[in-house]
């Protein structure tokens, strides 16, 4: 395939009112470092979304929108060529973000006290959500063994104990990349089909999909699994599109779909942002070339990113991701202590990353980097880390 879109463009993003680079001060307390944290890609989106924003921005009224058939009928489109699955436009729910779509089910399926299941480590905001609404966190923590992360079944049986009402899937898993097979989703469907316990699968980073792996939507494996599910799809992190505020939640469930909208109703958050969907259609339409190069571009990230650490900072082991441009990096052998461990990376190394303890217990020690930027500022950053760690083992 000949390479269209330039990856290695370095783009200045300061006084953009980017979060990844103009909030590093309230968020580090610092902003001469290499932001690699917050997850969206340092790459301008495919030039047909350019366009087609341009055309709509020029138009010079951006006043209340809708979301149109064809609109619909290119996020059916998307699911079933990329995914496989056959899904139906009446089944899709429509939020400004899958943080508040999860919020809502939450809130409309739970009462204050119950229990809803996490698999930690993972992404932190989760648990936020479901301790600020009043109910309690149940880990059902990964588990690690030989550097990849698998589920704890007898773990998640052994803590179903009638309170828990949802079951929260990461899938792809962020922090740890994990690309969950058909067959672990069996297994962990039956389990809550068998325990009645509804599922919310947070799907945002299925297209990022390294090659040799398959995103298998939860839904998709049965009938049953669709109808006791709840499934979040957006372009924000396939398309570089977070800003525009725009995703899908999938209900093949009448009765499911109808409570969840009547609770979107009643809080006014269902309006579409004009240039989301806009931007959202012809992403969806045209974006598969792109998508596909911009996939390639980041295992080839990876690809140096292992190799660097193999070779210069072996006291760091990458944990292999099979999708989303963000790696999970071992650093216990540094012998730091949590907050050792990112103030060292901060001050020391001058790079901005996620703290692996904000994701779970289960993540001291580790450290979560965004990859998907152009790979000059990758170098850089690694090479950082490589002299602050020398520096460190020599003390």
């Amino acid at each position: 395939m000949e390479v269209k879109y330039d990856f290695d463009q370095v783009i200045d993003r300061a006084n953009t009112a980017c979060e990844k680079w103009d909030d590093l001060q309230n968020r580090f307390g610092v902003n001469d470092v290499i932001p690699m944290w917050v997850a969206d890609m340092d790459f301008k989106s495919p030039p047909s979304v350019i366009q087609a924003l341009t055309q709509r921005v020029e138009h010079g009224i951006y006043g209340y929108a809708c979301r149109p058939d064809s609109y619909i009928d290119a996020l059916v489109q998307w699911v079933k060529r990329r995914h496989q699955w056959s899904i139906e436009g009446e089944w899709m729910a429509h939020t400004p973000g899958i943080l508040p779509a999860i919020s809502v089910i939450i809130n409309s399926f739970t009462q204050p006290g119950d229990k809803i299941m996490i698999q930690t480590p993972v992404y932190h905001p989760f648990a936020r959500i479901i301790t600020s609404l009043g109910r309690q966190v149940v880990n059902n923590s990964l588990k690690f063994e030989n550097g990849r992360y698998t589920m704890d079944f007898a773990d998640l049986e052994a803590k179903l104990d009638g309170g828990v009402k949802i079951l929260v899937l990461c899938n792809p898993h962020n922090p740890v990349g994990r690309v969950w097979s058909r067959e672990e989703l069996t297994m962990l469907g039956q389990i809550c089909i068998k325990n009645k316990i509804l599922v919310i699968s947070d799907e945002i980073h299925c297209d990022l999909v390294y090659k040799g792996y398959k995103h298998t939507p939860f839904a998709a494996v049965s009938e049953a699994f669709a109808e006791q599910s709840f499934t979040c799809i957006a372009p924000s992190k396939t398309f570089n599109l977070a800003g525009l505020q725009t995703s899908c939640i999938i209900i093949p469930n009448e009765a499911l779909r109808e409570r969840f909208n009547q609770s979107i109703n009643s809080l006014a958050i269902g309006s579409p942002n004009a240039l989301g969907i806009t931007a959202t259609e012809i992403a969806y339409r045209s974006g598969d070339e792109w998508l596909e190069q911009a996939i390639d571009y980041i295992q080839g990230n990876l690809a140096f990113l292992v190799r660097y650490f193999q070779e210069n900072i072996p006291q760091i082991k990458v944990i292999q991701p099979e999708s989303t441009y963000l790696v999970w990096l071992d650093c216990r052998e540094l012998g730091l202590a949590a907050d050792e461990l990112a103030t060292f990376m901060l001050t020391k190394a001058r790079v901005a990353m996620n703290e692996g303890h904000i994701f779970g217990t289960d993540g001291e020690g580790f450290m979560r980097m965004n990859i998907g930027c152009p790979r000059s500022l990758l170098e850089k950053s690694v090479h950082q880390i490589k002299e602050a760690v020398t520096f460190l083992c020599r003390a």
